[in-house]
C-alpha cells in the first residue's frame, strides 16, 4: 500500500527540508489520472466564474450611464476601480496564501466575489457600488494566482505545462462566456439580475473547503509534517484506487538546504537568487499586459471613430480578434513542454511585436487589415501571457510561491491600467500607425528581456527549480 512507503512510515523525514524533498518526489510519481482532473475542474470553475465577473462591469456600463446619468469621470472611475482592486488583492492574497495555505484563499475569495456581486444588485447610485466593486476586484486578484500556484504545485513535472496551462484556459473561456451570455441576457434581464446570477457561483467555496485538499508541499515547507504526510497518503491512495496499480516507489529525494538567511516574503524576492527572477517575471508580466489591453480596450473606438464602422461591426471585430488570441492559447498549451517555457514567451512576443510593426509601418487603412494584424498578433501575444501563468510559479520556493506569483499579477494590472491611459494618450495625436508601433515595442522589449534574461524550467521538478 502506499502509506507503507519507506517516506510514509518508519522512514519518515525528521525535518522540514527532508520532508519538502520526499513530498516533491511523491507527486514525480503519480500518474495523471481523474484525480488531477476533477480538482482541475473545481478549481477551474472558481477561475471561470472570477473571469465571468471581472467583465461583467463592461456590459452593464450602458446602462448604469443611463439610469445614474454618469458623467465621463465617473464612467472611468467605475471600470477602473475593480483593475486597483485586482492589484490590491494579489499583492494581498499570495502573503496570505503562503501564511495560511492555497485552498483557504481560494475559497475565501470566490465567496466574497459572490456576496459583493448580490450586494451590487441593491446599489442605487456610483458611491457603493464603486466602493463594491473595488472589494470585488480584491477577491478576483487573489483567486486567480493563488490557483495558479496550488495547480503547479499538485502537478508532476512531465507535462505539466499542458496540464497547468490546458487548466488557465478556463479565464479566457470565462471571459468569452461572460460576453455572450451578457449580450444575449442583458437586454431581456437588465444589469441587476445579471449581477445576481453572477453571485450564485460563490456557494463553490463549499465544494472547494470539502473537495480540494491543501497542497502538501505547502503543509510539509509549514512544519505540519502529520498533515502533509496523511494528505500526500489521502492523494496517492485515491490515485491508485482510480488506476487500479500500485504506485511505483519514489525516487530518492536528497533535500535542498534553504538558505541560512532565508526569508519567505517580498524582502526575499529581491535578494539573492531570486532578485533576477523576479525583475524579469515582473517585465514580462508588465509588457505582455500592457500590449494585450493597450489593444482590446482601444480597438472597438478605432473601428468605430477611424473606420465608422456601426456598434455591432466593431465589436465583432474585437470579438474576432479576442478568438484569435485564444487560439494562441491553446496552441501554447500543447507545446509549451516541447518548446520550453523561456522560448515560448520570447518567440510570442517577438511574434506580436512584428505583426504589430508591420501594422503601424504599412498595413493600418482599413478596418479589414487592422482586424488581420491585430489577430494574428493577438494569438502571440495571448500566448505569451498565458505562459506566464505556468512559468512564474516554477521560478519561486514553496514558502513565497504564492507571493511571487501574485506579485506578476499585480504588475500585469499595472500593464492593464497603463496599457490603455498610453495608447489613449497617442491615438489622440491622430497617428494610428504610431499607436501599433508603440505597442510592438513594449512587446520587443519583453521577448529581448525573456530571450536574454528568463532562465528555463521545462520539464524540471519545482524544488530542483527553487529550493
Amino acid at each position: 500500500m502506499t502509506t507503507d512507503t519507506p517516506h510514509a512510515t518508519a522512514g519518515r523525514p525528521a525535518d522540514t527540508a527532508a520532508l519538502v524533498a520526499a513530498i516533491g518526489a511523491r507527486f514525480e510519481r503519480l500518474p495523471l489520472c481523474r484525480w488531477h482532473v476533477t480538482v482541475r475542474l473545481i478549481i477551474g470553475a472558481v477561475t471561470f466564474f472570477e473571469a465571468f465577473d471581472q467583465l461583467l462591469i463592461a456590459y452593464a456600463l450602458p446602462e448604469l450611464r443611463a439610469e445614474w446619468h454618469l458623467t465621463t469621470g465617473q464612467t472611468t472611475s467605475l471600470i477602473t476601480v475593480g483593475s486597483v482592486g485586482m492589484l490590491a488583492g494579489a499583492l494581498l492574497s499570495g502573503r496570505l496564501a503562503d501564511r495560511i495555505g492555497r485552498v483557504k484563499v481560494i475559497a475565501a475569495c470566490i465567496a466574497l466575489s459572490g456576496v459583493c456581486s448580490l450586494l451590487l444588485t441593491l446599489c442605487s447610485s456610483p458611491g457603493p457600488f464603486m466602493a463594491l466593486r473595488f472589494v470585488q476586484g480584491l477577491a478576483i486578484g487573489g483567486e486567480v494566482p493563488v490557483a495558479a500556484t496550488f495547480i503547479a504545485e499538485i502537478t508532476r513535472a512531465h507535462k505539466r505545462g499542458r496540464f497547468v496551462l490546458l487548466y488557465e484556459l478556463v479565464f479566457p473561456a470565462g471571459l468569452t462566456a461572460c460576453a455572450v451570455l451578457a449580450w444575449w441576457l442583458m437586454p431581456l434581464l437588465g444589469w441587476r439580475w445579471m449581477f445576481g446570477l453572477a453571485a450564485i457561483p460563490g456557494v463553490l467555496c463549499v465544494l472547494v473547503v470539502r473537495a480540494v485538499p491543501e497542497s502538501p508541499r505547502w503543509l510539509a515547507d509549514h512544519g505540519r509534517h502529520e498533515e502533509a504526510l496523511a494528505t500526500m497518503a489521502s492523494i496517492e491512495a485515491k490515485v491508485e484506487k482510480i488506476t487500479g496499480e500500485p504506485l511505483p516507489q519514489p525516487a530518492p529525494a536528497a533535500p535542498v538546504a534553504r538558505e541560512s538567511h532565508a526569508r519567505s516574503g517580498l524582502r526575499e524576492l529581491l535578494t539573492g537568487r531570486y532578485r533576477k527572477r523576479t525583475l524579469v517575471v515582473c517585465a514580462l508580466w508588465f509588457c505582455g499586459y500592457f500590449v494585450n489591453y493597450g489593444i482590446s480596450s482601444w480597438l472597438p473606438t478605432i473601428y468605430g471613430s477611424r473606420f465608422h464602422l456601426d456598434l455591432s461591426d466593431a465589436l465583432l471585430y474585437s470579438t474576432v480578434t479576442s478568438c484569435a488570441g485564444f487560439l494562441g492559447c491553446l496552441v501554447v498549451a500543447l507545446t509549451v513542454d516541447r518548446i520550453g517555457r523561456r522560448h515560448t514567451v520570447t518567440w510570442c512576443l517577438g511574434g506580436a511585436a512584428l505583426c504589430l510593426l508591420l501594422l503601424g509601418l504599412f498595413a493600418g487603412g482599413s478596418a479589414s487589415s487592422v482586424l488581420i494584424w491585430t489577430s494574428l498578433s493577438a494569438v502571440f501575444f495571448f500566448g505569451a501571457n498565458i505562459c506566464l501563468y505556468l512559468y512564474t510559479p516554477e521560478l519561486f520556493p514553496t514558502r513565497m510561491r504564492a507571493l511571487g506569483t501574485s506579485l506578476g499579477g499585480a504588475v500585469n494590472r499595472l500593464g492593464v491600467i497603463l496599457g490603455p491611459i498610453v495608447v489613449g494618450a497617442v491615438y489622440a495625436g491622430g497617428a494610428l500607425g504610431t499607436v501599433f508601433v508603440t505597442l510592438a515595442v513594449v512587446a520587443l522589449v519583453g521577448s529581448l528581456t525573456a530571450g536574454v534574461a528568463a532562465e528555463e524550467t521545462s520539464g524540471r521538478q519545482l524544488e530542483d527549480v527553487a529550493p
